[in-house]
C-alpha cells in the first residue's frame, strides 16, 4: 500500500525530532545553553527559532501567512536562561502545533495556495520548504553537541570505520 505525501512528511519529521532528541541525551543542562561566541547559537537559542517558526508556520496554516505579525524572530537568536524542563517545553510546543497541522490536512488540501512571507506556496511547497529548513537546524545541534560532547560522543548514526 502507497504512503501518502502527508503521511510521509510526518515520519519524516518525526525522524529529524527524534535525531535532536537522542543529541540532547547526551548533553548536559549547561552544554544546551553553551555559546561559542557572540555570532554563534546555542542549542537552546536554535530550540527556540525552531519552536517560533514551527508556531508561525503552522498556526491557522491554510488561512494565514506563515510568517504571523507575533512573532518575534530577532528574540529568538538572544540568550534566554531556563532550564532543560523549559527547553524541552518549548521544543515539544513548536513540535506539536507541527503535528495538529499535520494531522488535520487531507490529500484535497496539497494543491492549495498559502503564503509565507507573502509568497505563494502550494502546500506541498510549503510542508518540502520546512523538510528542508528543520533538518538544517537538527544538523546544527548535532554538529553542536558533538563538539561539545568530543570523545565520549555516541554516534546517532554509523559509527566511523563501522561500516560494513
Amino acid at each position: 500500500m502507497a504512503i501518502s505525501f502527508i503521511d510521509a512528511a510526518k515520519q519524516q519529521f518525526l525522524a529529524y525530532k527524534e535525531l535532536a532528541e537522542k543529541a540532547f541525551l547526551q548533553l548536559s543542562d549547561d552544554q544546551l545553553f553553551y555559546q561559542f561566541n557572540e555570532e554563534c547559537n546555542s542549542i537552546a537559542m536554535i530550540i527556540h527559532h525552531m519552536r517560533g517558526n514551527m508556531r508561525s508556520r503552522w498556526t491557522d496554516f491554510l488561512t494565514t501567512d506563515g510568517e504571523k505579525s507575533w512573532r518575534e524572530r530577532d528574540a529568538e537568536f538572544e540568550p534566554w536562561i531556563a532550564d532543560r524542563s523549559t527547553l524541552i517545553r518549548t521544543w515539544e510546543e513548536g513540535w506539536s502545533c507541527l503535528f495538529h497541522t499535520l494531522d488535520t490536512l487531507t490529500t484535497e488540501d496539497l494543491m492549495k495556495i498559502i503564503s509565507i512571507r507573502n509568497q505563494e506556496h502550494t502546500v506541498i511547497e510549503a510542508i518540502n520548504r520546512q523538510l528542508a529548513h528543520y533538518p538544517y537546524h537538527v544538523g546544527q545541534i548535532v554538529y553542536i553537541g558533538k563538539m561539545l560532547v568530543d570523545k565520549e560522543w555516541k554516534s546517532l548514526s554509523i559509527p566511523k570505520k563501522k561500516w560494513s
